[in-house]
């Protein structure tokens, strides 16, 4: 890689997102990867935002209680005997 492909912190930062999105080139990919290992401070912040991506994605999973699951699941079953067997509601 040339010297003059180095960037700078600002530029780093710009495309950290696209970085952690997976969306660069592999060139681009490489040459913030190159300065991360290099930035203290950038790679700080790469580090920070990948947390908060595990946490935030984590806060998104959300559970669904098993007997909501089988009341709706039995809804659902009654609504199609119903159907099935029409006149007889």
């Amino acid at each position: 890689m040339a010297e003059d492909d180095d960037i700078d912190c600002n530029r780093a930062l710009i495309e950290l997102y696209q970085f952690l999105d997976g969306e660069l080139t592999i060139e681009s990919r490489e040459r913030i990867e190159l300065h991360l290992h290099g930035c203290q401070h950038c790679f700080a912040s790469y580090d920070f935002e990948q947390e908060l991506r595990i946490v935030v994605r984590s806060k998104l999973e959300t559970q669904i209680p098993r007997t909501l699951i089988e009341r709706i699941s039995a809804l659902l079953e009654s609504e199609a005997r119903t159907i099935d067997q029409p006149g007889q509601a």
